[in-house]
């Protein structure tokens, strides 16, 4: 069994495979595996001409992030003891994956880690997605060091550390593969956001930790699939937390975040009617209500058994950045 394999999953990502790719085979000591998701642009045809290295795997539809990675991972099971999932938009620094690599196979009670994860678009500032380790608060809202809400911090070596979190991003995921299929990889009914989150969640719930890897950066474009401003993610992270909920934390936990979080995000929806942004009003209920029409079909938490903790420092991430300004991770 070779040791680890780089796995960059691809939908149409003609516009920025010749921007990010080159980092990622210049720069990997291990092999390049690209799932593609149906594409109907040139990109599989730009792989293939300039990167004939780089392995493929192409699936006959477009599964989404979750079920993409979950039929192309299967073809490569039992072949690496690791994987490293890379967004297509993501550029890497030399030795990136030997060291991620060496982190998991050095510390076995670890079946996943992450590295910091800076914008690429603003070098010294922290990316929306992962940044320097993820965490989720009580009502399983997350944030990261370096990024709470939209508010994003400089980097000035503050998260070079390594550290225990609750999350690491899909960004950029180096995860032990017994791990990933011990769990049934993602959620292929979350389609895309939040995925990763669940999945973490899963193996802390296992026994399993989740680190993040300070000395090792890399730059996320971010929005290249959808923007953060986009409805359709707006819909899918409601939709996808409710369902992440259900599944990991006890029913009467689940039943009080529900009400707290409906209130909180009726207002929201509320408000964007107000800005004339019906789309992101009706995502969130849309959100709402396409969770509870497939809630028969998910396996809720059993009463009586307890979510594990997050190992984050709050409770209610959003009441510290609303009523008390705190926009550093460092402040809370």
């Amino acid at each position: 069994m070779k040791p680890c394999a780089i796995v960059l999953l691809n939908f149409n990502g003609e516009a920025v495979l010749p921007s990010f790719l080159p980092s990622v085979v210049a720069n990997s000591q291990y092999e390049v595996w690209l799932i593609d998701n149906a594409s109907t642009d040139g990109s599989l045809s730009y792989v293939k001409d300039n990167f004939p290295t780089v392995s493929l795997i192409s699936l006959s539809t477009n599964h989404g992030f979750t079920g993409g990675y979950n039929l192309g991972l299967a073809q490569l099971q039992d072949r690496f003891a690791q994987f490293i999932l890379l967004n297509t938009d993501v550029e890497v620094t030399p030795g990136w994956d030997v060291q991620l690599q060496e982190f998991l196979e050095k510390n076995e009670a670890y079946a996943a880690v992450q590295p910091k994860i800076l914008s690429w678009k603003d070098k010294s500032s922290f990316d929306y997605a992962g940044a320097g380790g993820g965490f989720l608060d009580g009502l399983g809202y997350p944030y990261c060091r370096g990024r709470l809400l939209d508010y994003l911090e400089q980097d000035y070596g503050q998260y070079n550390d390594t550290c225990d979190v609750d999350w690491a991003s899909g960004a950029c995921l180096a995860i032990r593969a017994s791990d990933y299929f011990a769990q049934q990889g993602f959620d292929a009914g979350f389609f895309a956001h939040m995925e990763e989150i669940d999945l973490c969640w899963r193996l802390r719930k296992s026994g399993r930790k989740i680190g993040y890897l300070g000395s090792v950066t890399v730059y996320h474009l971010g929005g290249a699939t959808l923007d953060r401003g986009s409805s359709k993610k707006l819909y899918l992270n409601i939709r996808n937390s409710l369902s992440m909920l259900y599944k990991n934390v006890g029913l009467p936990r689940f039943i009080a975040t529900v009400v707290v979080k409906g209130v909180m995000e009726g207002a929201a929806a509320l408000n964007y009617l107000r800005q004339g942004k019906g789309d992101f009003a009706k995502a969130i209920l849309q959100g709402y209500g396409d969770f509870f029409a497939s809630q028969k079909s998910s396996t809720p938490n059993q009463l009586g058994i307890p979510a594990i903790p997050s190992v984050g420092p709050v409770r209610f991430v959003l009441g510290h950045y609303l009523f008390r300004g705190v926009r550093k991770f460092t402040d809370l």
